[in-house]
């Protein structure tokens, strides 16, 4: 427990039920190499803090913008509870150090592998939530949200961005964008994927990501840019 000690000293909070932390912090590969252990892996608790999650952020983005339309806030909210953004929130908090993972899952990378750091993070909610309210949950997730949201709008990840993209490439010339991936780096447990997306035989965008829908993402992004040059130099040719 003196791990978990540490932790509670980085969330600034102290467990009433210091057992509700430590199931947090359990993974089922651990109990499927420790079957004789008297704990359950975090996967209940996981459940519970993804709906705690879901309730803070959507009253959060609910106060903050009064005049945004339901539509916009419910795609906020899918950025700010996605895989990739709470797991971001884990390596924030340094979680990885202090999960208990089977010896096969830790050697392959698991203490930094996506999947794993969200479901740590929306158990560790869930701990919180059991053990203090809901309260001592939104303590632990605003330091994190409200940076995330700066990003998340400054850079439009909460746009679908390969859905405009399809509808404004099959608006121009009726043809549904192509992604491929052109190529990835870094160990198993946590590659970067170089996405293309192709319309016809141009390459009109390109992006990385920690998956390749990710990057199919980011890639879209990039064509939406060169698409919005493109409109913007045939208005300045039409002028002249």
């Amino acid at each position: 427990m003196d791990d978990l000690q540490e932790l509670e000293t980085r969330l600034d909070l102290q467990f009433k039920d210091k057992s509700l932390l430590s199931r947090a912090m359990t993974h089922r590969s651990f109990l499927n190499e420790n079957p004789g252990l008297a704990l359950e892996d975090n996967e209940r608790l996981e459940f519970l803090g993804d709906a705690a999650l879901d309730f803070l952020v959507g009253a959060y983005l609910y106060n903050r913008f009064p005049e945004m339309r339901e539509g916009e806030l419910t795609s906020l909210r899918a950025a700010l509870v996605r895989t990739e953004t709470l797991a971001d929130f884990s390596r924030s908090l340094e979680i990885g150090r202090f999960l208990r993972l089977g010896a096969g899952e830790a050697d392959s990378g698991g203490r930094d592998r996506t999947p794993i750091l969200c479901a740590a993070f929306e158990a560790l909610s869930g701990a919180v939530y059991l053990d203090q309210g809901i309260d001592a949950v939104w303590m632990i997730a605003e330091p994190l949200i409200r940076p995330a949201l700066t990003t998340i709008l400054d850079d439009s990840l909460h746009i679908d961005a390969k859905s405009e993209f399809q509808v404004w490439a099959q608006a121009q010339f009726n043809i549904t964008p192509r992604y491929t991936v052109v190529g990835s780096s870094g160990p198993d447990h946590a590659k970067t994927f170089t996405v293309q997306v192709m319309v016809g035989d141009k390459i009109w965008g390109e992006g990385d990501g920690s998956s390749k829908q990710s990057a199919q993402q980011a890639a879209a992004r990039d064509a939406l840019r060169q698409a919005e040059l493109t409109e913007m130099a045939e208005m300045m040719n039409a002028k002249r």
